[in-house]
């Protein structure tokens, strides 16, 4: 072989070799350590201020979950906010947002209204929403354990009688689900006691948010039998969100709305947890409770109602047979003579 090709060959295997070690290091070798940054906690130099904790539409009743001081920068602190030294949180409880706030922004005395103010009921109720009383007594208010922004089902109570002489029927039927209570007795917020808990009282009358078919339905209900409250548990938002979506009163938000508007779904649950509703009432029955009681209307008698039933063929001689005249079973004859009737009957003396 000529020496030039063996040379050639001997350089290319030293050159290969050379790369396989290279490589071999670079793999085999440890990668850098990634250097993060601690984060900085970083100091604000401001007082104190009242934030929102969540988004607050017109018409929220504050809670204390609504609510949190959060140190602010002082040169943005405004004379209109809440300072931490100046405030008193507990008596902000009960309070209604008259101007939305949004999540984490500091709260405005102005977009609060206080109960006993002017306009506080009118800002408590949503847009297109009306505000309706009812009574209630002291058996049917939960024993006092609602309280304004409470979530409650109206119950209504009657009996219905029908056109036998039996026992009317007694039933009572859940009519409104998700009524927003506004205030108990006329008055709009919770009354605390010495040690700063809540005071458990009865009441006589409820305030309720309704739309205005809602307010009519509440106005002639009154006028049918007695209206019980029930106060609902938060959890049944989900329940109602679900039957929402299968009636199709509610549209859910698709893919490429969600994209563009990533709030669509949080206000779409919003609308439902706001949302009072009617129909589909259920109902229970004295027989559901008792077995001595009945299911049904009484039933009209066989033979009861207007006008007089004749069994058997007649003959009327005279005028019109007068209101009070004996029935006569069997074929019978009536003679009339003046204002004088008689009846006889066929065969008969």
């Amino acid at each position: 072989m000529d020496s030039r090709k063996v040379l050639l060959l001997a350089g290319a295997l030293i050159v290969a070799v050379l790369t396989a070690l290279m490589a071999r290091s670079l793999m085999m070798g440890s990668s850098a350590p990634d250097v993060s940054a601690a984060p900085m906690a970083v100091k604000i130099d401001g007082p104190e201020v009242l934030v929102a904790t969540r988004p607050l539409p017109v018409g929220t009743i504050l809670d204390a979950t609504a609510l949190k001081f959060q140190p602010w920068p002082k040169e943005l602190v405004d004379n209109a906010y809440f300072i931490k030294e100046q405030t008193d949180l507990a008596s902000l409880l009960g309070t209604v947002v008259r101007n939305p706030v949004t999540a984490g922004q500091p709260v405005t005395k102005g977009a609060l209204v206080k109960p006993g103010d002017r306009g506080f009921l009118a800002a408590a109720l949503g847009p297109g929403m009306r505000a309706v009383t009812f009574p209630v007594s002291g058996a049917n208010s939960v024993a006092g354990f609602v309280f304004p922004g409470d979530r409650i089902d109206l119950v209504l109570t009657q009996q219905v009688k029908g056109g036998g002489d039996g026992d009317p029927l007694k039933v009572s039927e859940t009519i409104m689900r998700n009524v927003r209570v506004l205030a108990t007795d006329q008055r709009t917020d919770n009354q605390t006691g010495e040690d700063g808990k809540t005071v458990v009282t009865t009441f006589n009358t409820v305030t309720v948010e309704a739309t205005p078919k809602i307010a009519e339905q509440v106005a002639v209900a009154q006028t049918i039998g007695s209206l019980s409250i029930s106060l609902r548990s938060i959890a049944d938002d989900r329940a109602e969100l679900e039957e929402a979506i299968a009636s199709g009163a509610i549209k859910v938000p698709d893919s490429a709305d969600l994209a563009k508007n990533p709030a669509a779904e949080r206000d779409m649950m919003l609308r439902v947890a706001s949302q009072p509703q009617t129909g589909n009432p259920t109902f229970a029955t004295g027989a559901d409770v008792s077995r001595f009681q009945r299911r049904s209307v009484p039933s009209r008698p066989a033979g009861q109602g207007a006008g007089t039933t004749i069994s058997g063929p007649t003959t009327v001689v005279g005028p019109a047979v007068q209101p009070g005249t004996p029935v006569v079973s069997g074929p019978v004859v009536r003679i009339a003579r003046g204002n004088t009737v008689t009846v006889v009957s066929v065969g008969g003396k």
